[in-house]
Formats: C-alpha cells, structure tokens, sequence
C-alpha cells in the first residue's frame, strides 16, 4: 500500500466530508490504480475517514442551508455521487419539514416581489420555474404560490 497516498487521503477526507467517488477520483489523479487504490479506499472507510452516510447528511444539510436547495436537487447530486438511497433518503428526512416549507415561501415570497413584471401570470411562472430549477417540488410550490397570491395586496 502506498503510505504517501494514504497519508494524503486521510488529510484530504479529515478537511471536510467526502464521497467515494470524489477520493477515487483524487487517488486516480495521484496515479494511484488497482490493489492499491482498493486497499487505501478500505483503509480509510475502516478507519471513519469515508463514510457515505455521514457525508451525503452533511451534504445535504449545507446545500439547503446555504444554497437554499429543494430536496429534489439534493436527491439528484447525490444520486450522481454513487450514493445509496438508503442514505439518500436518511439525509433527506433530516430536514425538518417545517423549516423546508419556510426557506420555499420565504424564497417564492422574495423572487416574487423583486420581479418588475406587471402581468401576474407571467411573473407567477416565473417565480415557479425559480423554484423548480433550485430543485422544490412543484405541488408545494403550487400550494405555498397560492398562500403567497392570497395574501398579495392588489
């Protein structure tokens, strides 16, 4: 086993959380192949450097708190990292439902009013399809458009 690559590898995971896919691509990188790379890969998940679980709930958790993500973008970043969907939806349901309503309304409340359109419907598709590409589901983007538009003064 290489020692070096090893070495470089428990830095890069103790850094911050990182998927399997991510540190192959890294050991890759630093040329390392086969045996090897399989033997530091099995190092570092018997040692809790790597764990997939723990990594997609901190993923997860960053990427709604700060980028404001709906859970069907999250899914699909995850899914493309080779996560299994036990842990997919494990760090899904970490997210408490209440606060994720609250984060939609709050960002369908503020791109509605910032858009300068006079035509209602117009500026209500917009304001949907703002929430669909941030990844939210479209029924409850639906359901809270509606609460917003009630509540909207003419």
């Amino acid at each position: 086993m290489d020692l070096v690559a090893l070495a470089k590898m428990q830095k890069y995971c103790a850094y911050q959380e990182r998927c399997q896919k991510e540190v192959r691509s890294k050991l890759i990188a630093l040329k390392v192949y086969g045996d090897d790379l399989e033997e530091i890969m099995a190092e570092l998940i018997s040692s809790g450097f790597l764990n997939e679980g723990r990594f997609a709930e901190a993923y997860a958790r960053g990427k709604f708190k700060n980028n404001k993500w709906g859970m069907q973008k999250i899914r699909r970043e995850l899914k493309w990292r080779n996560i299994s969907a036990y842990d997919i939806d494990h760090a899904l349901a970490s997210i408490p439902e209440d606060v994720y309503h609250a984060c939609l309304r709050k960002l369908l409340r503020a791109k509605y009013q910032s858009l300068r359109i006079d035509d209602p419907w117009q500026k209500k598709q917009r304001t949907v399809r703002y929430a669909q590409n941030k990844g939210y589901e479209l029924p409850l983007i639906l359901t809270l458009m509606s609460d917003l538009e009630a509540n909207e003064p003419s």
